[in-house]
C-alpha cells in the first residue's frame, strides 16, 4: 500500500530504510474537510481558495503529512525537499505531523501519482472524447468488474488534479483502472497519459465542445488523439476507435497500438444493428463480432446510448472477457452508468427528464431523440443555451432548434443564447404559439406550472452554467 516512503521516493529519487517512512498513507486529499486518519493533504493554491490556509485543519482532522509550497505556520516538522538534504539528517528530527516543502505542490502530487502507478502491475484504460466520456467510463468499469478488481475515477475527477488523486486510490489488489480524461486545450491529455500510462485508449467522438477554449475542431481532434499516441505498441496497446466518426478514425494513423473499431458501420470490428429505443426501459440492439450475433438489452436511455454500450463491450473483448461477462456488466444496475440523464416525477403526474448537467448540440439532439421515443400526452422541451461553442454557436443552436421542431409539442427556451434555438425551430416551421422564450429559470418555472399536465414528458437540457438543475429541483418538489 501507499506509504510515506513511496511519497518521499517519488519526490527525491531515494527511499532510505526508516520506521517513519513505513507509515501508511490511507488517503490523499486536497480538501481539509475530507482529511481522515493517516491522510496526506496536498495544499494547492487555487483561484478562489489557497489550500495552505487549511493545513492546520487537515492535521486536526487526522492528516499526518502535507505537501506544501510555502510556509504555513502550522505546528509541525517541516522538511524542505527543495534542498538535497541527506536523509539521515532530516529523518532523525522528523516526526508527525510532517510538512514536505516542494517547489510546486500540484507537480509534486502528479509525480507521486506517476511513481505509484509505476509500482503496480495493472492495466489502465483511458477514455476521452467530446461527449459520452463519463457514461462510457462507468459502463466500461462495470463490465471489467465482472472479472477484475477495477478502479474508476469518481465523478468528473478527470483533470490534472483529479486523475492523480484517482490513481493514488489504487492498491495492490486492483487489476484494472478505467480513467476518464478531460481536455480543454491541446497538451493536457498528453500530461495525463504521462502520469497514468494507459494500455487501452477509448475515443468517443470529436465535436465542437469547449471550442471557445480549444480554438478549432482540429485542435480538439489533436488533443483527443494524444491518448492513442501515448499507447504502447501491439500486443499490449489497444486503441478503441469510433468507426462512425471520420475525425476519430483518422487517429488510427497516430498510434502504435492495435486498432479495434466499433460503431454502426458493418465494417467495424464490433457493430450494432436493429437499434430500438424502449423509452425509459432502455434500448435493445443486435451486436455483431467475428461472425457472432448477440441480442442485447441495456438499461441506458436513448438510442445514442448504443455507442456507449459498444465501447464498454469493445474494451471487454480486448481484455479477454467472455460475452456472458460483458452482458452481465452491460446490464448492471448500480445507478452509475446513466449519470447524466434521470427521469424524475414532475407536477400533475408528469415526467421530468433531467439532463441539466451539461449540453452540446450533439447531446441536446440525442436527448430530443429520446424524448421522441417516449409515449406522452405532450412532449415539452425546455432548453437553455450551450456555452463555449465559439464559432459553432449559431450553427449548433439552430441545429437543436430544427430538431426540436420535429419532436416537441411545446418548446421553452431560457436565456439569450437559447433564443437562437427558438429561431431555428421557427425557421424550420414550428408555430410561434408553440414556442415560449424565457429570460431565466424563474420565468420558465412560472410557465411550466401553468402548462404541465398529466402524461406530459418534459425534457430539461442546457449547459451547466445555466443552472437548470434548480428548475428541475423546483419541478420535482411540486410532484
Amino acid at each position: 500500500m501507499l506509504t510515506l516512503g513511496t511519497v518521499v521516493a517519488a519526490l527525491t529519487g531515494s527511499r532510505p530504510e526508516s520506521a517513519l517512512l513505513a507509515h501508511p498513507i490511507a488517503d490523499v486529499v486536497i480538501d481539509s474537510r475530507r482529511a481522515g486518519k493517516h491522510a496526506l493533504f496536498v495544499a494547492l493554491a487555487g483561484e478562489n481558495t489557497d489550500g495552505h490556509q487549511f493545513v492546520r485543519e487537515a492535521f486536526s482532522s487526522g492528516a499526518v503529512v502535507a505537501l506544501v509550497q510555502q510556509d504555513v505556520g502550522a505546528d509541525c516538522t517541516v522538511v524542505d525537499l527543495r534542498q538535497s538534504l541527506p536523509a539521515d539528517q532530516w529523518l532523525q528530527r522528523a516526526q508527525f505531523p510532517l510538512c514536505l516543502r516542494v517547489e510546486d505542490s500540484l507537480a509534486a502530487l502528479q509525480r507521486v501519482a506517476q511513481h505509484w502507478r509505476k509500482q503496480l502491475d495493472i492495466r489502465v484504460v483511458g477514455v476521452t472524447g467530446s461527449v459520452g466520456k463519463t457514461t462510457t467510463k462507468e459502463l466500461t468499469a462495470a463490465v471489467l468488474a465482472r472479472r477484475f478488481c477495477t478502479l474508476k475515477n469518481e465523478g468528473n475527477l478527470n483533470n490534472e488534479i483529479g486523475l492523480p488523486l484517482s490513481l493514488l486510490q489504487l492498491t495492490g489488489r486492483h487489476e484494472r483502472a478505467v480513467l476518464e480524461m478531460g481536455l480543454y486545450t491541446p497538451g493536457e491529455i498528453a500530461v495525463l497519459c504521462e502520469i497514468a500510462q494507459p494500455h487501452v485508449g477509448v475515443i468517443t467522438n470529436v465535436y465542437p465542445v469547449h471550442l471557445e477554449r480549444a480554438g478549432s475542431l482540429e485542435n480538439i481532434a489533436a488533443g483527443k488523439g494524444e491518448l492513442v499516441e501515448a499507447l504502447p505498441a501491439d500486443p499490449g496497446g489497444v486503441a478503441v476507435l469510433n468507426a462512425d466518426e471520420p475525425e476519430v478514425m483518422a487517429m488510427a494513423a497516430r498510434t502504435r497500438a492495435r486498432v479495434f473499431t466499433y460503431g454502426l458501420d458493418p465494417q467495424a470490428d464490433l457493430w450494432a444493428s436493429h437499434i430500438e429505443g424502449m423509452g425509459l426501459s432502455g434500448i435493445r440492439f443486435r451486436a455483431h463480432h467475428q461472425g457472432d450475433t448477440l441480442h442485447i438489452r441495456v438499461p441506458l436511455l436513448g438510442r445514442h446510448s448504443v455507442h456507449t454500450a459498444l465501447r464498454a463491450a469493445a474494451v471487454g473483448l480486448t481484455e479477454g472477457l467472455t460475452w456472458q461477462e460483458i452482458l452481465e456488466g452491460l446490464q448492471a444496475q448500480d445507478g452509475q452508468a446513466q449519470l447524466r440523464l434521470y427521469a424524475v416525477p414532475g407536477p400533475q403526474d408528469s415526467i421530468i427528464l433531467d439532463d441539466s448537467y451539461n449540453a452540446s448540440p450533439e447531446s441536446a439532439i440525442a436527448a430530443l431523440n429520446l424524448l421522441e421515443d417516449l409515449d406522452a400526452a405532450r412532449r415539452v422541451a425546455v432548453l437553455g443555451g450551450m456555452l463555449e461553442l465559439g464559432s459553432f454557436e449559431q450553427q449548433g443552436h439552430r441545429a437543436v432548434g430544427t430538431r426540436a421542431r420535429d419532436v416537441a409539442d411545446l418548446l421553452i427556451t431560457i436565456g439569450a443564447l437559447a433564443e437562437i434555438i427558438a429561431e431555428g425551430a421557427r425557421a424550420a416551421g414550428m408555430e410561434e404559439s408553440e414556442i415560449v422564450r424565457c429570460r431565466d429559470g424563474e420565468e420558465a418555472l412560472a410557465i411550466l406550472k401553468q402548462e404541465i399536465d398529466a402524461g406530459d414528458v418534459v425534457l430539461v437540457k442546457g449547459s451547466r452554467g445555466m443552472r437548470l438543475d434548480r428548475l428541475v429541483n423546483e419541478l420535482e418538489a411540486r410532484a
